[in-house]
């Protein structure tokens, strides 16, 4: 059952997403060469905790997450475990995917990262996956259906000939880190819920810079594109406004 917020939760899932982006912001900042993805955790739990907030990615899932955000380094897709061991290097991306709960709702977003020089391939996938959000976004409308915004993303980053990840997608999220609805990145136009006043999802593009097909790491939660080539994430919680979509997880300039 998909949910419908109101007014009052809105605002809630606003005060999430505000600190979401805080997080973000000090994240990009952290993430250079030299630096441990652990660290990157550190940060983003201390911001947490002093907000008076919860990490709920600790201990989700069978095996239990063991922190509080993800780090995806290179062709980590999603859902990489930090480590004080994976020492950041010039020339790597990594995707910092961050859920923060405050005052029992929720914000979730994700940005990779560049870190130091990166090379021009690897740039303009980044940079494309967040443009493949973005032509999502503008299908976010009241009375356009889902599939319009997946068929939005599929169309933009198979245009530049990249793989289209089809086995995670985005999500509703409200009171719970994950929803109704799937919020695919592939898929017609036309099709899957309508889009209503009220409604919460993540819209969250997830693009290999090679082929489409991923594999789970040993860990159990590392998934990794299947031909070792670099992948990115972009990724905003949105409230469905009666004035149409709102980024409760974007402040440009802040964390764009």
């Amino acid at each position: 059952m998909i949910e419908i917020l109101s007014d009052y939760e809105m605002d809630k899932m606003r005060a999430a997403g505000k600190l979401t982006a805080v997080i973000l912001s000090e994240l990009r900042k952290a993430a250079k060469p030299g630096v441990s993805t652990k660290h990157l955790d550190d940060i983003a739990m201390q911001i947490i905790k002093e907000a008076g907030g919860s990490a709920p990615c600790v201990g989700y899932g069978n095996p239990p997450f063991p922190a509080a955000i993800c780090t995806s380094v290179n062709d980590v897709v999603v859902h990489g475990i930090p480590s004080k061991h994976q020492i950041l290097r010039e020339g790597d991306i990594v995707t910092c995917d961050v859920v923060a709960e405050l005052d029992g709702y929720m914000g979730d977003a994700a940005r990779t990262f560049l870190v130091g020089e990166v090379d021009e391939r690897t740039r303009l996938l980044v940079e494309r996956t967040k443009e493949a959000f973005f032509k999502g976004l503008e299908k976010a409308q009241i009375g356009n259906r889902i599939g319009d915004i997946s068929h939005a993303v599929q169309e933009c980053a198979e245009g530049y000939g990249y793989g289209v990840v089809r086995e995670l997608t985005g999500h509703g999220i409200g009171r719970e880190m994950h929803q109704e609805p799937d919020v695919p990145n592939y898929g017609k136009a036309g099709r899957g819920p309508r889009i209503q006043k009220g409604m919460a999802f993540c819209i969250e593009p997830m693009i290999n810079m090679g082929r489409r097909n991923v594999l789970l790491g040993d860990d159990g939660w590392a998934v990794c594109s299947a031909d070792g080539l670099p992948t990115a994430h972009y990724e905003n919680t949105i409230i469905m406004t009666e004035n149409g979509p709102e980024m409760t997880t974007y402040e440009e300039g802040l964390n764009g």
